[in-house]
Parts: structure tokens; C-alpha cells; sequence
């Protein structure tokens, strides 16, 4: 009865299923893993921007990568802005999360002769791209800024292609290892992302906004329906088998039905009552004997008359 399961369409379609059925639960999985993550994410963020705010020295140091329990700390720094060798970051988005512009990084240098990367916010892009773009004056003498402490942008862990060629003092990722070779300094690992700054200056870029660290994404939604799915293969298949079971049973039954018309009295013309062979088939014997018969007659009527 089964026995078409092991035909070529049916083991096809059994190996397909058997290989969707891992594959859907791994997926499953990994958005469970990124569900995880941004939980985590969220909790760390929320626990640094609570956090009083340090040095900028204690978290960081030039050559140093950014701990990642340290990411988002509030830090302080004090010293006076380099715009000499200020750039800004091309393809980066305003609060609006729509407009494209640029990131404003101008290195503070601390009274140590250490310097520190800023991001002072965004501007719009001009009309020209390949010319550096009008940049608010940073303010001059000392300052004291505050902001977030972030770990140097690379390829790997912000998805964003470094190019090259670029117009001059103008780059794709904010990294500290590259900016300290142009400035000849050290430069502490990381940047801080301003939130306030003492004196502030007048007409300045506008600030990066605090990351958004209540939303949880889709991610258990999206684990919950590959696992539903990968449990709905199983339930499918013994579907399709049963059905297939089912129009194998009524082909069979509509061909029982259409033999069962075919047997040896179909289309016999034999009349009730009347014997086999007494119409049709004794015809041509009745006939010769008649003629027989009518022909005998006359021939003894001619022995007679003689």
C-alpha cells in the first residue's frame, strides 16, 4: 500500500523535507541568538548611560581597543579642539534617520599631548561632494566636552566599505589608529560622541542622538515562525502521503466498477426465454437443410410419373 513511497518523486520530496526540517530549526536558533543579543545590547546600554560620568583616560588609551562594558559610558575630556586636522564622516544620517550628510570628527588634544577624537555631530551635504563641506567653527581655547565613549568603526563590526580615493579629509569610518598617522600624536582608542560642551559655541553640528535601547526587534517573532514551520514539514507530508493514499483507493475502486460492465453476457442480443444458438447461431444450418429438402421433392415426382 505504501509502496509508492518509494518512487522517485516521493523520496525527492521526503529528502527535501527531511533537510528543511534542520535547516528551519538553525534558523530558528540564530534569531533567538540576535533576540538575545539586543536584549543584552539594551541592558548594557541603558546600565553605561546611567553610569556617572569618568575621565575619558580611564577607559581608554592610545593602541587600546574600547572594552565592550565600556561602550556607551559617559566620559569627560578637557583640552583644545585641532581643527587642522578635522574630517568629516561621508554617508551618515540626521536624527531624522532620512537626510544624508556628514559626521563632524575634530580631535581635542588634552593638556597631556594626547589627543582624543570627537564626533560634534552632523551637517547636510553640499551640493559638491568632492570638495570639503562648510563646518561650524568649533569653539576655540579650552573646552570641556561630555559624551558617549564608542568603539573605532571597521569594516567588520559597522557593515560599512572603506573606500578609497576619497576627497581629501574626508573618510568612510571614524578609527583613531588611522587619525593618529596624520596627526603625529597619540590618539586614545575610540571616540566620544558629544552631548554637551563647556563653552558650547554658536551655530554648531547638529548632535547624535541617544541610541534607542527599548525595542526588542522582531527576532523572537521571527524564531517562534521557523520553528513553527520546521514542525509544519513533518505534518505536510503525512498530509500529502494520506491523500495520496486516498485517490490511489478511489482509482482502484473506479476500475473495479468499470470491469465489473465488461463480462461475458454484455451485448447479447439472445432473447428472453430462447436457448443459446437457437436464433443467430443455428441460421445457417436451417437454411441449406431447406434447401436440401425442396430440391429431394421433385426428382422422386419424376420416378413416379415414368
Amino acid at each position: 500500500m505504501y509502496r509508492f513511497l518509494l518512487s522517485r518523486q516521493w523520496v525527492i520530496l521526503t529528502l527535501v523535507g527531511l533537510v528543511l526540517i534542520p535547516v528551519m530549526i538553525r534558523l530558528g536558533f540564530w534569531q533567538l541568538h540576535r533576540h538575545e543579543h539586543r536584549v543584552a545590547q539594551n541592558e548594557l546600554i541603558a546600565k553605561s548611560l546611567a553610569a556617572p560620568a569618568v575621565p575619558v583616560d580611564r577607559l581608554t588609551a592610545p593602541g587600546r581597543t574600547v572594552a565592550h562594558d565600556d561602550m556607551w559610558r559617559t566620559v569627560t575630556a578637557k583640552g583644545r579642539y585641532d581643527t587642522r586636522h578635522e574630517v568629516v564622516v561621508r554617508q551618515r544620517t540626521a536624527a531624522d534617520e532620512q537626510s544624508i550628510g556628514y559626521y563632524v570628527i575634530t580631535p581635542l588634544v588634552m593638556d597631556d599631548g594626547r589627543a582624543v577624537l570627537v564626533n560634534r555631530g552632523w551637517i547636510p551635504a553640499g551640493g559638491d561632494l568632492t570638495r570639503f563641506p562648510k563646518v561650524p567653527a568649533a569653539p576655540s581655547g579650552e573646552v570641556t566636552v561630555t559624551g558617549r565613549l564608542k568603539a573605532d568603526e571597521t569594516t567588520g563590526n559597522s557593515g560599512i566599505k572603506d573606500k578609497a580615493g576619497l576627497p581629501a579629509r574626508q573618510v568612510m569610518l571614524i578609527n583613531s589608529e588611522r587619525q593618529a598617522k596624520s596627526l603625529s600624536r597619540p590618539v586614545l582608542g575610540g571616540y566620544i560622541e558629544l552631548t554637551k560642551s563647556s563653552p558650547k559655541g554658536a551655530g554648531q553640528p547638529e548632535p547624535v542622538p541617544a541610541p534607542d535601547h527599548s525595542g526588542i526587534g522582531p527576532h523572537m517573532a521571527y524564531a517562534i515562525q521557523w520553528w513553527l514551520f520546521s514542525a509544519g514539514v513533518p505534518v505536510g507530508w503525512v498530509i500529502l502521503v494520506r491523500r495520496e493514499l486516498k485517490d490511489r483507493a478511489a482509482a482502484r475502486a473506479a476500475e473495479a466498477e468499470a470491469g465489473s460492465g465488461d463480462g461475458p453476457d454484455a451485448g447479447s442480443d439472445t432473447e428472453p426465454g430462447t436457448e443459446p444458438g437457437a436464433g443467430r447461431g443455428a441460421g445457417p444450418d436451417a437454411a441449406s437443410q431447406a434447401r436440401a429438402g425442396s430440391g429431394a421433392q421433385p426428382a422422386r415426382a419424376g420416378a413416379d410419373a415414368e
